[in-house]
Protein backbone atom coordinates (compact mmCIF):
# COMPACT_ATOMS: atom_id res chain seq x y z
CA UNK A 1 0.00 0.00 0.00
CA UNK A 2 1.08 3.45 -0.55
CA UNK A 3 -0.29 5.53 1.43
CA UNK A 4 -2.27 5.75 4.58
CA UNK A 5 -3.69 8.33 6.83
CA UNK A 6 -4.17 8.05 10.28
CA UNK A 7 -5.83 10.40 12.05
CA UNK A 8 -6.14 10.77 16.06
CA UNK A 9 -2.57 9.67 15.76
CA UNK A 10 -1.50 12.27 18.95
CA UNK A 11 -4.29 10.19 21.07
CA UNK A 12 -3.43 6.87 23.06
CA UNK A 13 -4.72 4.61 20.72
CA UNK A 14 -3.58 6.68 17.68
CA UNK A 15 -0.56 6.71 19.50
CA UNK A 16 -0.16 2.58 19.52
CA UNK A 17 -1.10 1.79 16.20
CA UNK A 18 1.56 4.91 14.30
CA UNK A 19 4.43 1.86 14.16
CA UNK A 20 2.01 -0.83 13.07
CA UNK A 21 0.60 1.09 10.45
CA UNK A 22 3.75 2.49 8.90
CA UNK A 23 5.07 -0.94 8.21
CA UNK A 24 1.88 -1.59 6.40
CA UNK A 25 2.46 1.38 3.58
CA UNK A 26 5.48 3.32 1.65
CA UNK A 27 3.98 6.65 3.46
CA UNK A 28 1.71 6.74 6.88
CA UNK A 29 0.29 10.38 7.02
CA UNK A 30 -0.35 11.07 10.62
CA UNK A 31 -2.86 14.05 12.04
CA UNK A 32 -4.34 15.28 14.76
CA UNK A 33 -5.75 18.73 15.76
CA UNK A 34 -2.49 18.64 18.56
CA UNK A 35 0.86 19.58 18.14
CA UNK A 36 3.02 16.62 16.51
CA UNK A 37 5.03 13.54 18.28
CA UNK A 38 8.75 14.56 19.52
CA UNK A 39 9.65 11.59 17.10
CA UNK A 40 8.90 10.20 13.80
CA UNK A 41 9.27 7.00 12.10
CA UNK A 42 11.41 6.82 8.88
CA UNK A 43 8.34 6.86 6.68
CA UNK A 44 6.13 9.34 8.61
CA UNK A 45 4.88 12.47 8.26
CA UNK A 46 2.50 14.68 10.49
CA UNK A 47 -0.23 17.42 9.49
CA UNK A 48 -1.80 19.56 11.93
CA UNK A 49 -5.23 19.51 11.13
CA UNK A 50 -9.05 20.43 12.63
CA UNK A 51 -11.47 17.34 11.32
CA UNK A 52 -14.41 20.30 11.09
CA UNK A 53 -12.09 21.69 8.27
CA UNK A 54 -13.34 19.80 5.09
CA UNK A 55 -10.61 21.58 2.83
CA UNK A 56 -7.92 20.58 5.38
CA UNK A 57 -9.37 16.95 5.08
CA UNK A 58 -9.85 16.68 1.55
CA UNK A 59 -5.92 17.78 1.32
CA UNK A 60 -4.90 15.54 4.02
CA UNK A 61 -6.45 12.47 2.01
CA UNK A 62 -4.97 13.35 -1.24
CA UNK A 63 -3.03 10.09 -2.67
CA UNK A 64 -3.61 8.21 -0.19
CA UNK A 65 -5.26 4.34 -0.35
CA UNK A 66 -7.12 4.08 2.98
CA UNK A 67 -7.72 6.13 6.47
CA UNK A 68 -7.67 4.96 9.61
CA UNK A 69 -10.42 7.49 11.55
CA UNK A 70 -9.29 7.54 15.01
CA UNK A 71 -9.80 11.23 15.56
CA UNK A 72 -12.60 12.57 17.49
CA UNK A 73 -13.36 13.07 21.52
CA UNK A 74 -13.56 10.03 23.17
CA UNK A 75 -16.23 10.77 25.71
CA UNK A 76 -19.44 12.14 26.41
CA UNK A 77 -20.27 15.66 26.44
CA UNK A 78 -22.40 18.29 25.58
CA UNK A 79 -23.97 18.15 22.09
CA UNK A 80 -22.68 21.16 21.04
CA UNK A 81 -18.97 20.17 22.07
CA UNK A 82 -19.33 17.18 19.92
CA UNK A 83 -21.16 18.35 16.99
CA UNK A 84 -17.86 19.61 15.28
CA UNK A 85 -15.26 17.11 15.80
CA UNK A 86 -17.39 13.97 16.55
CA UNK A 87 -20.21 14.31 13.46
CA UNK A 88 -18.94 17.15 11.18
CA UNK A 89 -15.60 15.81 11.00
CA UNK A 90 -17.16 12.22 10.61
CA UNK A 91 -18.43 13.74 7.37
CA UNK A 92 -15.94 15.72 6.45
CA UNK A 93 -13.71 12.30 6.52
CA UNK A 94 -16.14 10.65 4.35
CA UNK A 95 -16.61 13.19 1.81
CA UNK A 96 -12.69 13.97 1.64
CA UNK A 97 -12.12 10.08 0.99
CA UNK A 98 -15.01 10.16 -1.80
CA UNK A 99 -13.52 13.01 -3.21
CA UNK A 100 -9.91 11.10 -3.39
CA UNK A 101 -11.37 8.20 -4.32
CA UNK A 102 -10.11 6.09 -1.65
CA UNK A 103 -10.53 1.96 -1.35
CA UNK A 104 -11.82 2.60 2.55
CA UNK A 105 -12.52 3.90 5.59
CA UNK A 106 -11.65 2.30 8.85
CA UNK A 107 -13.51 3.94 11.61
CA UNK A 108 -13.23 3.96 15.31
CA UNK A 109 -16.83 3.18 16.34
CA UNK A 110 -17.71 2.05 19.82
CA UNK A 111 -20.18 -0.12 21.88
CA UNK A 112 -21.83 2.93 22.92
CA UNK A 113 -23.45 3.05 19.38
CA UNK A 114 -25.84 0.15 20.99
CA UNK A 115 -25.28 0.46 24.57
CA UNK A 116 -28.89 0.51 25.59
CA UNK A 117 -28.88 -2.88 24.75
CA UNK A 118 -28.88 -4.91 27.82
CA UNK A 119 -25.69 -6.98 28.79
CA UNK A 120 -28.20 -10.08 28.91
CA UNK A 121 -28.78 -10.39 25.76
CA UNK A 122 -26.02 -11.84 23.14
CA UNK A 123 -25.73 -8.83 20.52
CA UNK A 124 -24.65 -9.08 17.46
CA UNK A 125 -23.07 -6.91 14.48
CA UNK A 126 -26.79 -6.63 13.21
CA UNK A 127 -27.93 -4.85 16.94
CA UNK A 128 -30.07 -2.33 15.87
CA UNK A 129 -28.24 1.28 16.94
CA UNK A 130 -29.55 2.22 20.65
CA UNK A 131 -26.99 4.61 21.61
CA UNK A 132 -26.54 5.15 25.20
CA UNK A 133 -25.12 9.05 25.19
CA UNK A 134 -24.69 11.74 22.30
CA UNK A 135 -21.47 10.39 21.94
CA UNK A 136 -22.99 6.98 20.95
CA UNK A 137 -25.27 8.69 18.56
CA UNK A 138 -22.07 10.59 16.96
CA UNK A 139 -20.74 7.01 16.17
CA UNK A 140 -24.28 5.83 15.12
CA UNK A 141 -24.31 8.69 12.55
CA UNK A 142 -20.94 7.22 11.09
CA UNK A 143 -21.63 4.10 10.73
CA UNK A 144 -25.21 4.92 8.81
CA UNK A 145 -22.41 7.56 7.09
CA UNK A 146 -20.14 4.88 5.88
CA UNK A 147 -23.66 2.55 4.42
CA UNK A 148 -24.47 5.73 2.67
CA UNK A 149 -21.49 6.24 1.22
CA UNK A 150 -21.26 2.48 0.54
CA UNK A 151 -24.57 1.95 -1.17
CA UNK A 152 -24.56 5.55 -3.32
CA UNK A 153 -21.28 6.05 -3.68
CA UNK A 154 -19.29 2.42 -3.27
CA UNK A 155 -16.73 3.57 -0.66
CA UNK A 156 -15.98 0.69 1.53
CA UNK A 157 -16.00 0.60 5.07
CA UNK A 158 -15.23 -1.34 8.76
CA UNK A 159 -16.69 0.18 11.22
CA UNK A 160 -14.66 -0.88 15.00
CA UNK A 161 -17.54 -0.93 17.52
CA UNK A 162 -13.88 -0.55 20.33
CA UNK A 163 -15.55 -1.62 23.43
CA UNK A 164 -12.87 -1.35 26.40
CA UNK A 165 -9.21 -0.69 25.35
CA UNK A 166 -7.64 0.15 28.33
CA UNK A 167 -6.34 -2.20 31.08
CA UNK A 168 -8.64 -4.62 32.92
CA UNK A 169 -9.75 -2.34 36.42
CA UNK A 170 -13.33 -3.16 36.72
CA UNK A 171 -16.03 -6.20 36.59
CA UNK A 172 -17.53 -4.71 33.19
CA UNK A 173 -13.76 -5.23 31.50
CA UNK A 174 -13.91 -8.89 32.35
CA UNK A 175 -15.66 -8.89 29.36
CA UNK A 176 -15.41 -6.28 27.06
CA UNK A 177 -11.32 -6.19 27.42
CA UNK A 178 -9.52 -5.41 24.28
CA UNK A 179 -6.27 -5.54 24.85
CA UNK A 180 -3.57 -3.38 22.35
CA UNK A 181 -2.26 -6.35 20.31
CA UNK A 182 -5.62 -7.67 19.82
CA UNK A 183 -6.63 -3.72 18.72
CA UNK A 184 -3.60 -3.40 16.29
CA UNK A 185 -4.85 -7.00 14.69
CA UNK A 186 -8.30 -5.76 14.57
CA UNK A 187 -6.88 -2.61 12.62
CA UNK A 188 -4.64 -4.49 10.23
CA UNK A 189 -7.57 -7.08 9.22
CA UNK A 190 -10.03 -3.99 8.65
CA UNK A 191 -6.80 -2.66 5.73
CA UNK A 192 -5.44 -6.04 4.48
CA UNK A 193 -8.90 -8.03 4.02
CA UNK A 194 -8.70 -8.03 0.08
CA UNK A 195 -12.67 -6.65 -0.34
CA UNK A 196 -14.97 -5.40 3.06
CA UNK A 197 -18.29 -3.30 1.40
CA UNK A 198 -20.06 -2.35 4.84
CA UNK A 199 -18.54 -4.18 7.44
CA UNK A 200 -19.20 -3.82 11.37
CA UNK A 201 -16.84 -5.77 14.19
CA UNK A 202 -16.73 -5.89 17.50
CA UNK A 203 -13.27 -4.87 18.79
CA UNK A 204 -12.53 -6.99 21.57
CA UNK A 205 -10.33 -9.43 22.75
CA UNK A 206 -11.13 -13.32 22.90
CA UNK A 207 -12.35 -12.95 26.53
CA UNK A 208 -14.61 -15.86 28.22
CA UNK A 209 -17.62 -13.55 29.42
CA UNK A 210 -17.32 -11.57 25.95
CA UNK A 211 -20.51 -9.76 25.96
CA UNK A 212 -21.13 -9.33 21.91
CA UNK A 213 -20.96 -11.83 18.76
CA UNK A 214 -18.68 -11.51 16.04
CA UNK A 215 -20.05 -14.93 14.56
CA UNK A 216 -21.50 -12.36 11.04
CA UNK A 217 -18.04 -10.26 10.74
CA UNK A 218 -15.53 -13.58 10.20
CA UNK A 219 -14.87 -12.60 6.95
CA UNK A 220 -12.42 -9.66 8.37
CA UNK A 221 -10.17 -12.76 9.72
CA UNK A 222 -9.95 -11.09 12.92
CA UNK A 223 -9.10 -13.50 15.46
CA UNK A 224 -8.24 -12.27 19.59
CA UNK A 225 -6.29 -14.10 21.07
CA UNK A 226 -5.90 -12.21 24.57
CA UNK A 227 -7.90 -13.06 27.27
CA UNK A 228 -9.12 -11.40 31.15
CA UNK A 229 -10.26 -13.98 32.67
CA UNK A 230 -7.36 -14.97 34.30
CA UNK A 231 -7.65 -11.24 36.13
CA UNK A 232 -11.49 -11.98 36.68
CA UNK A 233 -10.91 -13.22 40.11
CA UNK A 234 -9.10 -10.41 41.68
CA UNK A 235 -11.48 -7.91 39.89
CA UNK A 236 -14.45 -9.18 41.54
CA UNK A 237 -13.32 -9.48 44.89
CA UNK A 238 -11.79 -6.32 44.79
CA UNK A 239 -15.42 -4.53 43.77
CA UNK A 240 -17.57 -6.64 45.59
CA UNK A 241 -21.37 -6.99 44.84
CA UNK A 242 -22.66 -4.87 42.06
CA UNK A 243 -25.95 -3.62 42.26
CA UNK A 244 -28.40 -5.25 39.76
CA UNK A 245 -30.78 -2.24 38.94
CA UNK A 246 -27.95 0.35 38.18
CA UNK A 247 -27.82 0.41 34.31
CA UNK A 248 -23.81 0.67 34.19
CA UNK A 249 -24.39 -2.92 35.62
CA UNK A 250 -26.56 -4.19 33.07
CA UNK A 251 -25.99 -2.33 29.97
CA UNK A 252 -23.18 -2.70 27.21
CA UNK A 253 -22.45 0.82 27.77
CA UNK A 254 -21.49 0.24 31.07
CA UNK A 255 -21.30 4.06 33.22
CA UNK A 256 -21.92 5.80 29.59
CA UNK A 257 -25.56 3.85 30.13
CA UNK A 258 -25.99 5.42 33.28
CA UNK A 259 -24.95 9.22 33.68
CA UNK A 260 -27.29 12.07 32.28
CA UNK A 261 -26.61 13.27 28.68
CA UNK A 262 -23.35 15.81 28.26
CA UNK A 263 -21.65 13.94 31.42
CA UNK A 264 -18.48 12.16 31.23
CA UNK A 265 -18.90 8.34 31.11
CA UNK A 266 -15.36 7.94 31.40
CA UNK A 267 -14.95 9.62 34.89
CA UNK A 268 -17.22 6.06 35.98
CA UNK A 269 -15.28 3.71 34.54
CA UNK A 270 -12.05 3.27 37.80
CA UNK A 271 -9.83 3.58 34.95
CA UNK A 272 -6.07 2.84 36.17
CA UNK A 273 -4.09 6.87 36.09
CA UNK A 274 -2.35 6.07 32.65
CA UNK A 275 -5.30 5.44 30.71
CA UNK A 276 -7.55 7.38 29.14
CA UNK A 277 -10.68 5.16 28.21
CA UNK A 278 -11.10 5.24 23.94
CA UNK A 279 -14.83 3.30 23.81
Amino acid sequence: MKKLVLTGAAGRLGSYLRGPLAKMCDSLVSSDIAEAPTTLLPNETYVQADLTDLDAMVALLAGADMVVHFGAIGDEAPFDVLWGPNFVGAYNIWEAAHRNSLRRVVYASSIHAVGMHKKTEFIGIDAPHRPDTFYGLAKCFAEDLASLYWDKRGLEAVCLRILSCAQVSNPRAVGTWLSYDDLIQLVQRAIDTPTTGFSIIYGVSNNDRAPVDNSKAQHLGYRPRDNAEPMAASIFEEAGPLDPHDPANTHHGGPFAAVELGHSGVAHLNLNPDDVAKE
